[in-house]
């Protein structure tokens, strides 16, 4: 379990990071999205351990990493934004290197192997870093992020500049390694966190402005979309208490205007049976996540 606890960070007079405060669990990935500037990188950082926070504690399983730091974060796997790699280096050769670093000793040799078979790494292990292509590379850095098997896993804009194929390949590793994992997952790429996350953070301007389960994002949409079997007068949905505005469309559909608070599907079901008109579709028509994050960080 990872706890970022009132976390708030400057540079200079800029506060970059304001009280910012939430809990990962076990088997969840965390889309953690924002505009750029927003400080995403930053708390990341702060995190991993990297940055110290002015304000605030991390704790993993209730342990502050100020004071346990370099025992808990031998239980963080980390894939920065740019992925630094030692590009003269063999593939096998570097994860053998960083597997050094968290001294795997004896299990070293196995682990390297495991993390060339399970990133797809296999047909190019014995290539130099700086000869992959771009998807390879982040291939690359998820395994060293891996390699010693961490409790949590942070990725910075994991799948960036890669192409659909690759992209597709990289969010199935992802979700392939997360069930015994927590994992915070930094993208702009928003059918990304739409595909595998679980929950969605959205900070902007340093504060977080929404923590929701990714299937709600969107959901409290205030349009209903209608489908009638006959005809029917705007004047059948406009008199009805809570419609703002009734906008007709072709083959008998209506898009429905609704004031917040009002959910009218079955007042606008019950008039249509006491009438003798059929409802033959009626839904709420929901919000895609990029126009409800264009919403939230527009100001």
């Amino acid at each position: 379990m990872l706890e970022v606890k009132e976390i708030t960070k400057y540079y200079g007079r800029q506060c970059a990071v304001d009280k910012v405060s939430f809990l990962l669990k076990k088997g969840e990935i965390v889309g953690f999205i924002g505009p750029n500037g927003a400080g995403k990188s930053t708390l990341m950082k702060i995190i991993t351990g990297y940055l110290q926070s002015d304000e605030g504690t991390v704790y993993i399983d209730n342990l502050d990493i100020a004071e346990h730091g370099l025992t808990l974060k031998k239980r963080i796997g980390y894939l920065p934004e740019h992925n630094p790699l030692y590009l003269h280096m063999y593939v096998t050769e570097y994860l053998s290197f960083v597997a050094g670093l968290y001294s795997l000793g004896k299990s070293s040799k196995e682990r390297v192997e495991e993390m060339i078979h399970l990133t797809g790494l296999t047909p190019e292990r014995n290539k130099r870093i700086g000869a992959l292509s771009k998807g390879y590379r982040q291939r690359v850095g998820i395994a060293q992020a891996l390699i010693h098997n961490p409790d949590i896993l942070i990725l910075d804009e994991p799948t960036s500049g890669l192409d659909p194929n690759q992209i597709v390949e990289i969010r199935n590793l992802i979700q392939s390694v997360a069930k015994e994992k927590c994992v915070l997952l930094s993208t702009h790429i928003m059918q990304e966190v739409e595909a595998i996350c679980h929950r969605i953070i959205l900070i902007s301007k340093g504060k977080i402005i929404a923590d929701q389960p990714t299937a709600l994002v969107g959901k409290n949409s205030h349009t209903l979309i209608i489908e009638t079997n006959i005809p029917v007068k705007e004047h059948f949905f406009t008199s009805l208490e809570g419609v703002r505005s009734a906008m007709e469309q072709p083959a008998n559909q209506w898009l429905i205007e609704c004031h917040e608070g009002y959910d009218l599907r079955e007042v606008i079901f019950n008039k249509a049976v006491s009438e003798g008109v059929k409802i033959l579709s009626l839904q709420k028509k929901e919000k895609p996540l990029e126009e409800v994050f264009r919403e939230l960080t527009q100001s």
